[in-house]
């Protein structure tokens, strides 16, 4: 199984490396997407066309993964490529007819950080280190998340406040993924979200927002499980 593996905010294709690894040992094949999170004119047409882009043609139908932010496009990308699934993975997901921010989701666990995201002249906002491995990598070792901090990216926020421009759900299955630890986006939004709009039950996994780094043999086991039963 090929499987596409989409970043959320702040991060980069290399948040994927250790869990590509696993797959890839396990026999399957990966693309890790960068998405252009820096572009003040880039939204999810245009991170979609970065996925489809990056997708091989001869691929075959392939597993779309798409961590927190990386919701918000998967089920377009899955609508223009074959699709043998779509798989939510701490993950926003779109309403079509409204932006995200229009949703008042109420998808945050509340959680504040000792140090706040800092907002650039350029409407982008970074993560200081210190914030930034409270939130997304505190259940990480100290010397991983350190590394992962200091590989975070400027964000831009069109993806939020745009309409979607997903018009409908996809017609593939779809699983969603939620950690028990998570301190970006919550459990009761993760199980709601994935009732009301994917209507499947969402599945928990122990961590916070970001298994790919702190547990990737649990996450490639759990993602590779799910495709199999998907075909």
């Amino acid at each position: 199984m090929h499987f596409v593996l989409v970043h959320g905010a702040f991060h980069g294709a290399w948040c994927w490396d250790a869990v590509r690894k696993e797959l890839d040992e396990a026999g399957h094949t990966t693309t890790a997407v960068g998405l252009p999170i820096e572009d003040p004119n880039a939204g999810a047409e245009l991170y979609a066309d970065e996925i489809v882009a990056s997708t091989p043609k001869n691929a075959g139908p392939v597993v779309f993964v798409g961590h927190s932010m990386g919701g918000l496009t998967i089920p377009i990308v899955a609508g223009r490529i074959p699709a043998a699934m779509t798989i939510y993975l701490c993950a926003l997901l779109p309403v079509p007819g409204l932006s995200f921010d229009a949703q008042r989701p109420g998808a945050g666990t509340g959680f504040v950080p000792s140090v706040s995201p800092i907002v650039s002249p350029n409407g982008g906002t970074v993560w200081p280190e210190k914030g930034a491995i409270e939130i997304f990598f505190h259940d990480c070792a100290p010397d991983v998340a350190i590394a992962a901090a200091r590989q975070l990216r400027s964000q831009q926020w069109l993806i939020t406040r745009e309409v979607t421009p997903l018009r409908a759900w996809p017609a593939v299955p779809s699983a969603y993924i939620f950690c028990t630890d998570d301190r970006v986006v919550s459990r009761a939004y993760s199980v709601r979200a994935a009732r009301s709009l994917l209507g499947v039950e969402a599945i928990e996994m122990p961590g916070g927002h970001s298994p790919f780094i702190s547990r990737p043999a649990d996450l490639a086991l759990r993602l590779a499980a799910l495709a199999a039963g998907a075909k």
